[in-house]
């Protein structure tokens, strides 16, 4: 198993922290990341105004969007060409716990296949559809509904593939495209509680969170609510 960490070379503040991944996490390599706000780096990604599936996508997809999802097609793209099972896909504001990421890379190698998505999210907040695995506290779950963010995954090959082949076009971010099962075909699996942690804030910040004028976070907070009421009316099935 590999891992890639996404990381843009120019950003100062994230490299002791990229420098962290690298030593702790299983065979690492830095991956750069796809700056959105270089509308050269971006000119080949087509994007549409989050109409391509149901539900309607009711935001428009910032720059920084764009880049973080370009830049896990890049880390989709390098585990197919590289042949190997999975890979690990971390993102730089990533903190993890040594310990237990060893006993979640051991649930991964006794129960995963290369057909599998598994998140290793930094908030433990899904709910099990089933339970494929259980150490201690930490499950090895089908959550019914798949949780945001994308900071830390474990891919296998095939998925990998699989989701090149149904995003060459783009209408949201990547994270809420994955939580779009009925779209992509691919259940989204979690392993948590699992000790890890997003330290963005120590380190320079969101890349993508903008602030919202006071006056638009009514009517953004209403369009957020209609459409994760729409995704909880999907949930993942056995």
């Amino acid at each position: 198993m590999q891992s890639y960490i996404i990381h843009m070379s120019s950003s100062t503040a994230r490299r002791a922290n990229a420098q962290r991944l690298l030593d702790t996490l299983p065979d690492a390599h830095l991956i750069e990341a796809v700056n959105g706000r270089d509308p050269a780096q971006i000119a080949h990604i087509r994007t549409h105004a989050g109409n391509l599936y149901a539900p309607h996508y009711p935001f428009a997809l910032r720059p920084a969007e764009i880049g973080v999802f370009a830049s896990h097609r890049a880390c989709w793209q390098r585990l197919v060409d590289s042949g190997a099972d999975y890979a690990v896909i971390a993102e730089d504001d990533l903190q993890v716990d040594p310990d237990r990421l060893a006993i979640a890379l051991q649930m991964v190698a006794d129960h995963a296949t290369p057909d599998m998505y598994i998140r290793l999210p930094v908030k433990a907040r899904e709910t099990a559809q089933s339970t494929l695995a259980q150490e201690g506290d930490m499950a090895f779950i089908l959550p019914r509904v798949v949780g945001l963010q994308c900071i830390c995954q474990i891919v296998g090959r095939d998925v990998a593939q699989r989701l090149l082949e149904c995003t060459r076009e783009i209408d949201r971010p990547v994270d809420t495209f994955l939580q779009m099962h009925w779209v992509t075909g691919q259940k989204v699996h979690a392993i948590l509680p699992n000790g890890n942690q997003e330290v963005a804030a120590q380190i320079g910040g969101s890349t993508i969170q903008v602030k919202t004028r006071a006056s638009g976070k009514l009517a953004r907070e209403l369009k957020r609510a209609w459409y994760r009421a729409q995704v909880a009316l999907r949930p993942q099935k056995i």
